[in-house]
């Protein structure tokens, strides 16, 4: 991760309609009910999450991994009932290049509706305001469409194409690779 300014206490991050927070133990059950859905877990190529144990699994995980400094994942939640939405992450951080990649998904319910681009506008602000990147990544299948076109309406540019690079249920898909310089 990158040393500029990494907060000692896990970021919440504002925006109008969300609240990103930290994940906590009790956030299991709306998370599976999101990474167990077969048409969300698709879209980027991983099988969803088969009992309420692999969620929790996955958690553990995901808190070792903060603290070892990898990442961070957030809680998308909304701002007018605590409603949980979906994820999203900054992690596989490169220091020496100040580079990580940006991750999300959204629970079916929630998707076409801005939620995404208004959380994913605070992370990217924050990756570049605080932890002070000077580049995020992101990696979609190349027909997600809805990731694609998250990544264009926030400015990021696609830089290639890695053909049939995600074998996933029997096929290989093409995964793109999209990436968003700071300004400074």
């Amino acid at each position: 991760m990158c040393d500029k300014n990494v907060p000692s206490q896990f970021p919440i991050l504002h925006s109008e309609r969300v609240l990103l927070r930290e994940i906590r133990d009790v956030d299991a059950e709306a998370i599976f009910a999101f990474k167990s859905d077969v048409e969300v877990t698709r879209h980027y190529g991983q099988e969803p999450h088969r009992t309420l144990a692999d969620t929790h699994d996955w958690l553990r995980r995901l808190d070792e991994s903060y603290r070892r400094g990898e990442d961070f994942a957030w809680l998308v939640t909304l701002n007018t009932d605590g409603s949980v939405a979906g994820l999203i992450t900054l992690w596989n951080f490169d220091a020496s290049r100040r580079c990580a990649e940006l991750g999300y998904e959204l629970a079916r319910e929630y998707q076409h509706q801005g939620i995404m681009s208004e959380a994913t506008a605070k992370v990217i602000e924050f990756g570049f305001a605080t932890l002070g990147l000077h580049r995020i990544e992101a990696n979609p299948l190349t027909e997600n469409a809805a990731s694609v076109a998250l990544l264009r309406i926030l400015g990021f540019k696609l830089e290639g194409i890695l053909h049939e690079r995600i074998y996933f249920r029997g096929a290989f898909y093409d995964q793109a690779y999209y990436a968003l310089l700071s300004e400074g």
